[in-house]
């Protein structure tokens, strides 16, 4: 998860999230993993309830939530969860695909030896937690969580352009929601270890045709999100 500008406290040499950052990362978490439900109204006194915090840091957060676009500030009647639709989804993964191979395409060109590096120990990081999924406990699922969207960054790290990787986390996030629907209600067999198997040997080899990788692997979870949601 992307690191925050907002105040920290300090207590000696400590920094310590602040309750704003708190909700911020809960309510986040909850969005992204479905148990807070697209279209779902966010009362604040219901959330203060759930979560037990006040009402500026939940404020805050979802202010923020909405500038991601995970929220809707609807006036004067609050926040609710943003909706899904295979229209929406369609629109996000055109963008991703513009980005991301973008971005990909300029670290072959520009990035270093610790580009290379990052990509294969990304890899073997999510390659052990996908060994682990089989088990279906919620822990193992949250590591993988962290590590597949550590694995798609590290092949965008070496670009240099850091707008463009912020952009890319940014819609990488916005598709999350999607990603876990699609992974739920799957219509097709897919082996997503070998794509992420492949994406780093020709990534870290600087090979052009993981650029190609990418776009179909991105462009096979939308085709299943597509039929799930009759798009």
């Amino acid at each position: 998860m992307q690191k925050f500008d907002v105040v920290a406290s300090v207590r000696g040499d400590e920094i310590r999230p602040t309750r704003a950052e708190n909700a911020y990362s809960l309510l986040r978490a909850e969005i992204l993993s479905g148990n807070l439900e697209p279209g779902e109204k966010l009362k604040l006194e219901d959330l203060q309830t759930a979560f037990a915090f006040s009402n500026t840091p939940l404020r805050e957060a979802l202010n923020r939530l909405a500038a991601e676009k995970l929220v809707i500030a609807d006036g004067r009647r609050g926040f609710r969860v943003s909706p899904i639709s295979a229209e929406d989804f369609a629109d996000l993964t055109e963008f991703r695909l513009v980005l991301e191979c973008s971005a990909l395409e300029a670290a072959i060109e520009r990035g270093g030896d610790d580009w290379e590096a990052e990509i294969v120990a990304a890899a073997y990081r999510l390659d052990v937690a996908e060994g682990r999924q089989g088990r279906e406990k919620p822990a193992h699922r949250d590591v993988w969580t962290a590590r597949h969207k550590n694995f798609h960054m590290s092949l965008l790290s070496g670009c240099g352009v850091p707008r463009l990787l912020k952009a890319c986390s940014e819609m990488y996030d916005q598709a999350e929601r999607y990603r876990r629907l699609s992974s739920k209600m799957r219509v097709k067999p897919r082996d997503a270890r070998v794509e992420h198997e492949n994406l780093a040997r020709l990534a870290a080899a600087r090979d052009p045709a993981s650029i190609d990788l990418l776009r179909e692997h991105i462009s096979r979870t939308a085709e299943n999100v597509a039929t799930v949601l009759g798009g």
